[in-house]
């Protein structure tokens, strides 16, 4: 198990930025599906913690928006993200995991575009450098 973590610390330190981007994208589906898998097994106890680090994330994602470059685009996110945080933090005082995945919901197209994106950019081919 400590080799595990070893390998995703420097797979992670090494990382992009826009790769790390999609592993915090991941890392919060992660957190919403053990959430809400939780509250239907009747778990409260144990969603707590992934509804917590899920919300930090989402929190950390609507940071990283630079409404400078795209106000509208950055305004939709925002919207999207906000609710995201909401629903999470509902989940967590009614213990309901609806509202979880209804969270994860809204969040996986933009987790899986954003993916894609990236995919895309890091399969092409990087430019010549100048000499």
């Amino acid at each position: 198990m400590l080799a595990i973590r070893k390998y995703a610390q420097t797979q992670n330190e090494t990382a992009s930025k826009e790769r790390l981007m999609v592993l915090l994208f991941e890392a919060a589906l992660r957190h919403m599906r053990r959430a809400a898998a939780a509250l239907e097994g009747g778990h409260a106890a144990e969603a707590g913690p992934a509804l917590n680090r899920a919300g930090d994330i989402v929190a950390e994602l609507l940071g990283t928006l630079d409404h400078s470059r795209a106000p509208e685009l950055c305004r939709q996110i925002s919207d999207i993200y906000i609710f995201v945080a909401d629903r999470l933090i509902a989940a967590g005082g009614t213990r309901n995991p609806v509202a979880v995945r209804e969270a994860e919901r809204v969040f996986t197209p933009i987790a899986d575009a954003f993916s894609k994106a990236v995919a895309q950019i890091q399969g092409q081919p990087k430019p010549a450098q100048a000499k």
